[in-house]
C-alpha cells in the first residue's frame, strides 16, 4: 500500500503563503484603520523597511493590495485594498478577538460599531444566522482520497 508524502490540500496553508508573515497582516491592519502610505505603516508596523517593501510588493502581486499613484514628481503611492484585500478584513478580526482575550490584559484598540456598541466579531452561518462553533460543523473533504486522519 503505497502512502502519499505530500501535505494536505488546504485553502488555510495557500493563504498563509500570501499574508503568512507578521507585517503582511500589520500592513493590512494599517491599511484597513485607513493608513496608506509607505513611511506611516512603516512607523505604526515597525517594519524594516526592505521587509515592508517586500511585503507590500507580495500583497499587490497577489491581488490583496494595488498600489495608487497620489503624486507625480515624486512618484509617490498608497496602498489600498482590493475586494480580495477587503475579503480578509473577518480575518483580522477574529485575529484581534483571539489576541484580546487570550494575550491582552486590556484590548489595546476597541472597534465601534455604527450601531454604538463595541464590536464582538463572531461567526456566523450564512444560511440560517446561527453562531458557529464546533459542535455544529462537519468537515466534507472534497479532494479526492483524503479523511481526517490524512492521505489513504
Amino acid at each position: 500500500m503505497s502512502r502519499m508524502t505530500t501535505a494536505r490540500p488546504c485553502s488555510i496553508a495557500d493563504a498563509l503563503g500570501v499574508v503568512g508573515e507578521k507585517y503582511s497582516l500589520l500592513v493590512l491592519r494599517e491599511v484597513f484603520f485607513g493608513v496608506r502610505r509607505f513611511d506611516a505603516i512603516a512607523r505604526n508596523t515597525g517594519a524594516p523597511r526592505d521587509i515592508l517593501s517586500s511585503r507590500l510588493r507580495r500583497l499587490v502581486e497577489a491581488g490583496v493590495l494595488e498600489k495608487v499613484a497620489y503624486q507625480e514628481r515624486p512618484a509617490r503611492f498608497e496602498y489600498c485594498p482590493t475586494a480580495s484585500g477587503e475579503d480578509l478584513r473577518p480575518v483580522l478580526l477574529m485575529l484581534m478577538r483571539w489576541g484580546d482575550r487570550h494575550l491582552a490584559e486590556m484590548p489595546p484598540t476597541v472597534l465601534e460599531h455604527s450601531c454604538g456598541a463595541d464590536l464582538d466579531s463572531v461567526v456566523v452561518c450564512r444560511c440560517c444566522g446561527e453562531e458557529v462553533d464546533s459542535a455544529h460543523l462537519t468537515t466534507r473533504f472534497q479532494v479526492p482520497g483524503w479523511t481526517t486522519e490524512g492521505a489513504v
